[in-house]
């Protein structure tokens, strides 16, 4: 048989089961068994045929074949390959590389509010029906076409999933589209999506879902918006607001209009030209396949028969498949397939990246698994007594909060009384309010954002004490609104940089020059205060500054001395050799001054 035009080679390993020899080919299990055995071997779905047969077979097939070992020549040094995992490894120098990519989306909203049945009616099929109870059970990512264009969605079960994500370093999203009910509002859960989304800096997109109701009130929901922060684009805002209906599939287009501009105006690129690197959305130990990942690709291009580094598991790419379980070759940028031929199941959120070899895949699984093994301590999300070491180190600049309180009327008291806090240097900011206990959610917005938990009269739910001896969240517990606003007071305090305060300690004039070497020593009277050794002085010279530097050393008769009061003589050497009598030698201290 004729080989098949315009198909790149399929790569083979040495050995290959005729199950996975018939992945690889994309042919189904008959068809391969049938020309087994026309050549006269005999086998099973199960049995193992090495690479000169599994070759003979595919090409009786039509289908051009290679070894492993042909995909790259192993590098020199193993150790050149091993960059660490940083995201500015994902930026191109060379912005001629780039080219634009499809936006990938997050559906994000209350429950039942119908975020998966408006994927449904993106994607014309019924994702819905296949979960249990009508609930989304996993995170799933799919891409569609849309007027010649590509736009790729996660469907995630909540915005925990999201923030989770989010917490691992993993920020997926390009647009969040936020779906509210017009017949039911704004609800706790819209409230915590705002939030999250608004933490991630990611822009959002408004679909007011559900208005073939008879008993929708879209002004109702689009005044409570505005209460929590979300102003829509009528009300002057620059958040856009879609009427839907994912039941009768009204406004769809409208949607992913909107959803393209949104993504055109952040001009999104990535160079497709080069190895693959991006992230687990999910993965999972299928009990027939093996380990397998939802990946999504942020720049590059994966092919099948690539090698992978995912976390601390690594191997080459067997198959790979889209969302409709198609077999495809490649995955060009913001495309999610599943993988097969990782040894093990990565966790979601690992960055995946293409590497040449084996050699330099396990150097780099090695380095992974340090960096993860460091990671807890690294990570931690900082308390208000950690907050000021940060800024002092340029690291924070803004101290940022989760609050929640027992009723409204306290959680609004206390917002009023942080606003009156002054924010000159460090700003504070509530990311997060809401009434109610301290629940998973919080701390897992908390942990993302490097926020500290305030709560008032509030108690912890249990998943949320899990979640706070895993993170290591800061979170505060009060009674009294005073104790609430004075922490905050002396944290925000703690955190501004120290005034530095100039004091002069003493002055002293240059009456003799006498030289020892290379160095000028400074006999000098002193006027008033002190002189210290290892003070910082100014050589003042016809009440001009000619040098700032410090007192390098200090002696009194024949003896090296601290400190030399005034009515007293002495010899003073300075960090410079340009001193002449008359000089006045003014020395100072600079003291941190508390806030």
């Amino acid at each position: 048989m004729a080989v098949i035009e315009g198909r790149p080679p399929v790569v083979l390993p040495k050995q290959v089961s005729v199950r996975e020899l018939a992945t690889l080919l994309e042919v189904s299990i008959v068809d391969l068994m049938r020309a087994l055995v026309n050549m006269g071997t005999m086998a099973s779905i199960n049995t193992t045929i090495d690479f000169d047969t599994a070759t003979l077979v595919a090409t009786e097939l039509g289908i051009e074949t290679k070894a492993e070992e042909e995909i790259a020549p192993p590098v020199e040094d193993a150790e050149a390959e091993i960059a660490p995992l940083k995201p500015e490894l994902w930026t191109e120098d060379d912005a001629s590389k780039l080219k634009p990519r499809p936006p990938v989306i997050t559906i994000l909203g209350h429950v039942d509010h119908g975020k998966t049945s408006l994927l449904d009616a993106i994607r014309t099929t019924n994702v819905t029906a296949r979960e249990a109870g009508g609930i989304t059970q996993h995170i799933g990512a799919y891409q569609i076409e849309y007027k010649d264009r590509k736009v790729t969605f996660l469907d995630t079960p909540g915005h925990e999933a999201f923030t989770a994500m989010r917490a691992r370093g993993a920020q997926l999203t390009d647009v969040a589209i936020l779906v509210v009910a017009a017949d039911d509002g704004v609800q706790p859960q819209t409230i915590e999506a705002i939030s999250h989304v608004k933490a991630a800096g990611v822009p959002i997109v408004v679909a007011l879902n559900k208005m073939d109701k008879a008993d929708a009130n879209p002004d109702q929901v689009k005044a409570q918006l505005a209460e929590h922060n979300v102003t829509i684009e009528e009300y002057g805002g620059d958040t856009p607001l879609v009427p839907v209906s994912a039941r009768t599939k009204l406004g769809i287009d409208d949607l992913l209009e909107t959803v393209l501009l949104v993504a055109d105006v952040a001009e999104l690129t990535a160079n497709p030209d080069r190895p693959a690197i991006g992230r687990v959305v999910e993965a999972h130990l299928d009990t027939k396949r093996g380990p397998v990942a939802t990946v999504l690709v942020q720049t590059g291009t994966l092919e099948r028969g690539d090698f992978v580094v995912a976390g601390v598991s690594a191997g080459r790419v067997k198959a790979m498949t889209d969302d409709k379980g198609k077999p495809v070759g490649r995955a060009e940028p913001s495309r999610p397939v599943e993988i097969l031929g990782l040894p093990g199941v990565p966790e979601a959120g690992d960055v995946f990246r293409v590497v040449a070899d084996e050699k330099t895949a396990k150097a780099l699984v090695a380095a992974n698994a340090r960096e993860r093994a460091g990671a807890g301590a690294s990570e931690k999300p900082a308390t208000l007594d950690e907050m000021f070491a940060q800024v002092k180190e340029g690291k924070a600049k803004e101290l940022k909060l989760v609050l929640k309180a027992d009723v409204q009327g306290s959680l609004e008291a206390i917002k009023g009384a942080l606003a009156k806090i002054p924010q000159e240097e460090v700003g504070l900011q509530v990311i997060h309010d809401a009434v109610g206990d301290i629940t998973e959610s919080d701390l897992t917005l908390a942990a993302a954002s490097s926020a500290v938990v305030i709560g008032f009269n509030t108690k912890m739910e249990a998943p949320a004490k899990r979640v706070a001896d895993q993170t290591s969240v800061d979170v505060r517990q009060y009674k009294v609104i005073y104790e609430l606003l004075d922490d905050v007071q002396k944290a925000l305090t703690g955190m501004l940089e120290p005034v530095m305060v100039e004091a002069v300690i003493g002055h002293a004039e240059v009456r003799q020059i006498f030289t020892a070497g290379k160095t000028t020593i400074a006999g000098c009277g002193v006027l008033d205060g002190v002189m210290r050794r290892g003070a910082q002085a100014r050589l003042l010279r016809g009440g001009e500054v000619t040098h700032d530097g410090h007192i390098e050393s200090l002696r009194r008769v024949k003896d090296d001395v601290r400190e030399v009061a005034a009515g007293l003589e002495c010899g003073i050497t300075l960090d410079t050799n340009d001193i002449q009598v008359g000089d006045v030698i003014e020395a100072y201290t600079v003291q941190p001054k508390p806030r």
